[in-house]
This record gives structure tokens, sequence and C-alpha cells, in this order.
């Protein structure tokens, strides 16, 4: 056994103990020490690197480190296996994927203002917001030798009595603490009920004198991140808000390698601790504090992810999702309670997954669909959702069809050599001067923060600066010289966004023509994927009335430079609306409104699924979209009158 020390530039140190020949990225995967590695540890995507401060590593050398690097002792850890006692540096750029968890400060009304307007959306399209989820308060006659009625039924026979139903169901969770409750309480009690009809299910039996406050749980499963709120089911008030990254991330940025992972012994479970107990509960926790609740209070959860993150997150084999014919296990349950997957809230809480659709089409993109309110609209309207991958509904109140695009994790960052997700130190926003080359940025986080990398909405105005300037040719190459511009050895070109003395990094922050073609490939996959649709109903883009572009890869998109580098569709500024976390929206109505989880199973199953890889025309529109802003200039009249 060898000790391996993990050290930080904070000086929170790790210390773990490991085999010989373990491999280093694995060890610091069970050790939970965060380690950038979006491509799962295949040594492709470069960034988890380390550097050996003590000790030695088995490491082979990757293009991915310079020889000056390697001989400063920077390794890749994926390629690395322990042979000796030795210490490795993490830097900031290795961990910066794994954000801090934010509580939001709820008397921002910017906070706030998605879920209100959502609410009104959708109170205007005729859902009302109540739920089935009461508190009844009883007064019972304490038992005696005259009068020896079980507990269970003394309690079943108040409720029909004060509810006007016919049948109470009474969980074991309930029973077990029934009697203690009752006596203590001498016999006035509050039930947690759940109403259906003429029956009534006894969620929770509390003392008179208990506040019985109702809440739920909201929450978004991002493939890099995880969103949610805690409300109070009785009046809709949000009383909590929180993010954090998705513990998941470890095991690859995409959900085909998390896949792959959950294959392997044990993988399943591995997969599901890390969303669940790394992830969820310590966000649940946190979040009750602010609301000044026990985690006991939330009776309710709403789940809104995509098809493999409801999969991974329900502990069920998600390897059909990406197998043809691309089956997965469920659409829809309704099965799921809290106890069932390890959910610090009320154990018999109700789990609520908005449906999935399709093996790349989930239950965030029904949720999203949901809260844009598109299903009620005349007008042509096109939904797209920026993530780890692309998801598009087009369609209006007589129809909507939906489709996925494997446009990778660029938007949030992977696959860019200095790519991160929108968290602090993350470039958000950025210009060019056209005449000396120079940039000036907008960074994530408090007031002085230096930059760590660039998230997916600078990552668009970087790219399209860069054509601006005519830095860069339409393929993406580097066209100009100056002090930013460098090339390598093998006469690849870069751009220097933030040299390493001004940067909270490593190194420069830098973006290659790599980089540059794997953004070109991702924008590429949205677009294609919206000409493909749009053909395949006989429309063109000129019928679009409106675009609703969702997504957490920044506070918001340059619409103007997303349209500039062949993204989206060259129409009018003023038909696109940023519209933040639609998941996150579309799983607050469906957690406060019956209606709304009604109407969301309605969506979904009245949506039409493209399966784009069946498409003949999508590979040759997809090509066709590899060029800023693309091959056809037709396309894009707006730049040419530039």
């Amino acid at each position: 056994m060898f000790k391996v020390t993990f050290k930080f530039e904070n000086g929170s140190d790790v210390e773990v103990f490991a085999h010989e020949g373990d491999n280093l990225l694995e060890v610091a995967r069970l050790a939970n020490v965060a380690i950038d590695a979006p491509c799962s540890g295949n040594a492709a995507c470069g960034k988890c690197r380390v550097k050996l401060v003590n000790g030695e590593v088995e490491s082979k050398k990757t293009l991915h480190i310079t020889d000056e690097e390697y001989a400063q002792g920077w390794r890749l850890s994926c390629v690395s296996k322990i042979c000796a006692d030795v210490e490795v540096l993490v830097p900031d750029i290795a961990s910066a994927y794994r954000s801090r968890m934010k509580v939001a400060d709820l008397d921002s009304a910017e906070e706030l203002k998605i879920f209100e307007k959502t609410k009104s959306d959708l109170a205007a399209a005729g859902i009302e917001f109540k739920n089935d989820l009461e508190v009844v308060s009883l007064e019972m006659a304490e038992p005696s030798l005259d009068d020896t009625m079980p507990d269970n039924e003394r309690l079943q026979w108040a409720i029909e009595a004060a509810c006007g139903v016919s049948e109470v169901k009474m969980p074991f969770f309930v029973l077990k603490k029934l009697a203690d409750v009752l006596r203590k309480s001498s016999f006035r009690v509050q039930c947690v009920i759940r109403r259906a009809g003429d029956k009534v299910e006894v969620l929770d039996v509390l003392p008179s004198d208990e506040e019985a406050k109702v809440c739920g749980l909201a929450v978004d499963i991002g493939t890099t991140s995880v969103a949610g709120l805690v409300i109070n089911m009785q009046n809709g008030e949000i009383l909590a808000k929180a993010s954090t990254g998705n513990g998941q991330i470890r095991y690859g940025a995409d959900v085909i390698n998390r896949i792959i992972e959950q294959q392997k012994d044990g993988g399943r479970k591995k997969l599901q601790d890390a969303i669940i107990k790394e992830t969820l509960n310590p966000l649940i926790a946190e979040m009750c504090r602010a609301a000044k609740i026990r985690t006991t209070q939330i009776y309710r959860m709403c789940v809104a992810g995509n098809t493999t993150m409801n999969h991974l997150f329900a502990g069920v084999d998600a390897d059909p999702v990406r197998m043809e014919p691309y089956i997965p296990t469920f659409f829809e349950t309704g099965s799921m309670f809290a106890q069932d997957l390890g959910l610090k809230i009320y154990p018999h809480a109700r789990i609520i997954i908005s449906p999935n659709i399709g093996s790349y089409v989930g239950g965030d993109i029904t949720a999203g669909t949901l809260a844009s309110a598109m299903w009620n609209r005349e007008e042509m309207t096109l939904f797209i959702d920026l993530g780890t991958n692309g998801e598009l509904v087009f369609g209006n109140a007589e129809f909507m069809m939906s489709c996925a695009c494997s446009a990778g994790p660029a938007f949030e960052g992977g696959d860019i050599s200095c790519g991160m997700r929108a968290t602090d130190g993350a470039i958000e926003a950025c210009t060019i001067d056209k005449e000396t080359m120079n940039p000036t940025f907008d960074v994530i986080g408090d007031e002085g923060q230096k930059p760590v990398g660039i998230c997916g909405s600078g990552i668009i105005d970087l790219i399209s600066e860069l054509f601006r300037c005519g830095i860069i040719s339409p393929k993406g190459k580097f066209i100009r010289e100056g002090e930013r511009i460098r090339h390598d050895k093998y006469g690849m070109g870069s751009y220097v966004l933030a040299f390493k003395d001004e940067a909270a990094s490593v190194k420069d922050i830098e973006i290659t023509e790599v980089d540059i073609d794997s953004f070109i490939r991702a924008k590429g996959a949205i677009f294609s994927a919206i000409r493909v649709m749009l053909q395949t109903l006989d429309f063109d883009v000129s019928m679009i009335d409106h675009v609703l572009v969702a997504g957490g890869i920044g506070s918001g998109i340059n619409m103007r430079n997303a349209v500039n580098i062949g993204m989206f569709p060259d129409i009018e500024m003023e038909k696109f609306t940023y519209i933040g976390n639609s998941s996150l929206s579309g799983a607050y109505t469906i957690l406060c409104s019956k209606e709304a989880e009604e109407k969301v199973a309605d969506v979904a199953h009245n949506m039409t699924y493209l399966e784009l890889s069946n498409e003949p025309t999508y590979m040759d529109e997809f090509v066709a979209c590899c060029f800023l802003p693309h091959t056809d200039a037709a396309l894009f009249p707006s730049l040419e009158m530039k």
C-alpha cells in the first residue's frame, strides 16, 4: 500500500492509501477528490492534469502535456499508475467544474421572476394551481375500558367523518408513530393527507400544537449541474432555492460515458450514490436550513432530468438507452417513494418524474415545454434547450415535434481545453477590439474574481468576436498574427484570452483551433437539427414566430452572436427570448399543480419524437453547418449586409 496525498491551493489536503498499479484518477474518484475528466479517463480531453510535488507515478507522456510541462512534473491522472508514495497538486482548473453549493437570495426579484412568469402564463392557459395535499385537524375521544377501538381505526373514522370520504389508507411509517403521537397530544392531532376523490391517504400525523408545514421539492437534474426549490405546497411560495454540481460528473461529462461507467461492477449504485448521497441530500439539507424547516416536512418531490439522468437517479440500468433500438426502461413511473431511493426527506414522499418521450429527449424537455406554454399558443414556437446535449421542440397548440442532437458537452465547457461550466471564475461574456485584438470580458463571481476558464455563453461570444474581427477564417483557422496569436510546433493556432499572470490558473487561458472546431461541430449540430426538423414538416425559418432558448450555460446568451456563428436561424432578434432554467420552472409547476402534472403527461403523449439518425438528410446538413456561419451564405442574409 502507498500513501497518496492530493494537495490543493487552498491547503485542504486529502490523504488516502492505494495499491500498486491503481489508476490515479480512480483513486481520486474513490476519495471524492474533484478532478475534471470530461472524457471519463480516456486521455482524450487533457483536463485531468495534476502536478507532482513529491514522489513519482508511472505515467506515459501524452500530446496534452508538452516536454517542458512534463519536466516540471505535470501528468494526466487518467494515465498515471501508483508505484510509490506520492503527493500531487490538483490545480484550480482541474476542480473548477465542481461548483460550490449556492443558495439564492430570495429577496432578489430576479431570482423569482422566471417562476412567477411561468405560473402566470400557465394560469392564463387555464391551469389551476391546486394540489391534492391538505392538512386536517382532528379531535378524538380517548380510549377507555368501554371504548377499546384500536388507534388506527379511531383515526380512520375521524378522517372519514371530517373529510366525507369512504376509504382511508395509512402507510406503515404512520402506523409506527401513531400511538406515541396520539397519547402525547391527548388525541388532538393534525394529519397531512392526500385526497383522491372519495379516498384519502394519510401521509403524516402530528401533534395539534406543532406547525404542520407541508412542503415540496422541485429538482432539475442536469448532466453537469443540479438546481432545486423548496416550496410551501399550501400556497406555492418558494421558500429556498439552491444549485450545485452533479456529483456524477467525475465519471464523464456526457451521458454515454456515465452509462458505460454504470455497466461496471457496482457501477449502477456508484452513479446513484453520486447523485443522491453526494449531491441531492446535501442540497436538500442546505435548502431546508435556509427555509427553516425539517427535511421530513418535504412530502412530495418532482424531478426533471434527461432520460439517462432519470434512470441513474432511480438506480435503473440505462444501457438500453444507448443501444439500438434505444429503448429505455421507462418513460413514466408513479411508483417511487423517497425511502426507496435513500432521499433524506419524508420517507413516504411520492417522487414525480417528469415524463421522458425518447432515449435522448427526457423529462427536462417535457417540463420545459410545459413551462413555455407553447402548447397553448397559435404562433409557431421553436424551443431550444442548450446543455450537455441539444434538445429542440417545434410547434404550437395544434402539434409539437421534438428531437435531440449530439452536440456534445461543448456548451457547458466540455471538449474545450479552457472550458468550464458556468460557475465562479468562468468568463461568461467577451468582446474583442478589432485593431488591437485585445479582449474585454465578464467573469462570474465576486468583484475582482480572476478567470479560471470560459463557459458556454462566453465561448459563443469569443468565437463570434474572433470571426467578426477577421482573426479566424470561416473554417475556424487563425489568419492574423499578433501577441495573442500563437502556433505550436505542429502549426496549430491558438488565441490567448487571459495570460497566466492575470488569471487564476496555472497556465494561460487560450482557445485553440481544435477547440474552435469542436464548438463549430456543436453549433452545427443545433442548426442542422433545426433545419431537418423544419424540412420534415415542410416549414422554413421564416415561419418561426418565437424562439425560446433555455439552459444554464451562462447568465444569458448573446443571440446576435449565436446567429453570427450559425448556431441559430437568421431571423429578427426580437423573436428570441432567453428563458433560463425552464426545466426547473416546469418541475415547480408540476409540483404545485395537479392539473400541471396531468398536463405534462398530455404534452409528452402528444409530442412526436424525430430520430435524427434515421433522417437521410441530417448528415449532409450537419456537414454544411460545420463552417462559420454556414457553407450557404444565403441562409444568413443579415451578415452579408455588414
